[in-house]
């Protein structure tokens, strides 16, 4: 007998949703009200833009050091981080120069873009490796979804989603820089704390409607090889 869905146990919500929250909270205070409070704070005291902003990148920095305490590894998103921070920081210091620091978060943005068209000519695309590890590689869940890397319906949805990710950052990395050349370094800062969640979330949407697109098209085109091969054969011609 099923138990009512309302009382089934509910193995790993608990924590999923404290792992969710604590995503949260830690992109909200380090990535954007951090920096923002810290050089509004830091240049109504009378400091000079380059120093607020690169003391205001401490925040982020900070963040990436706590994901690497917690999960006892510094990922691929944390590396370009701080190796944003580490570009502007150095540059806007040697120069004087405000842009330059603000410079830093077109860094990661387009490496990642970079490295997203590059992965097209490995083995397999960038957002088939962050799918693949997201659902987890040793699971029956993860042996599955790899096996399915032999249809070539699958094998170009990635694709397609690995070059719309790409050139989407190459263009956010382009634009951040424009901002950064036209708007003071206030607007600046709080324009490259918000853009890339909206461009995120903008592709997280496009990627969910088009996997799910891809997904039925491919059931259907499953349902139709399955229907014609039950069809019988007509029978041979009485010699």
């Amino acid at each position: 007998m099923s138990l009512p869905s309302h009382a089934k146990p509910r193995t790993g919500t608990g924590p999923a949703v404290r792992a969710r929250i604590e995503s949260f909270t830690s992109i909200a205070v380090f990535d954007i009200a951090g920096p923002l409070v810290a050089y509004q704070l830091l240049r109504s005291h009378g400091m000079s833009e380059v120093s607020a902003l690169v003391l205001s990148g401490v925040f982020p920095a900070l963040g990436v050091a706590l994901a690497v305490i917690r999960h006892h590894r510094l990922d691929a998103i944390g590396a370009l981080v701080l190796i944003g921070i580490a570009v502007g920081t150095v540059l806007g210091l040697a120069s004087g120069s405000p842009r330059l620091v603000l410079v830093e978060g077109s860094v990661p943005t387009g490496i990642f873009g970079l490295v997203c068209l590059g992965s097209l000519w490995t083995s397999r695309p960038l957002m088939y490796r962050f799918a693949l590890e997201f659902i987890g590689p040793d699971t029956p869940k993860g042996r599955d979804f790899a096996g399915r890397w032999q249809y070539a319906g699958f094998r170009r949805v990635f694709t397609v989603m690995t070059v719309v990710w790409g050139l989407a950052y190459l263009i956010e990395a382009a634009a951040r820089v424009v901002i950064v050349e036209i708007t003071s370094a206030g607007t600046a800062l709080t324009v490259s704390k918000i853009m890339p969640y909206a461009v995120a979330g903008v592709l997280v949407a496009w990627m969910t409607v088009y996997g799910q697109r891809a997904k039925r098209k491919a059931e259907r085109a499953a349902a139709a090889r399955a229907a014609a091969a039950q069809v019988p054969e007509p029978p041979a011609a009485a010699l």
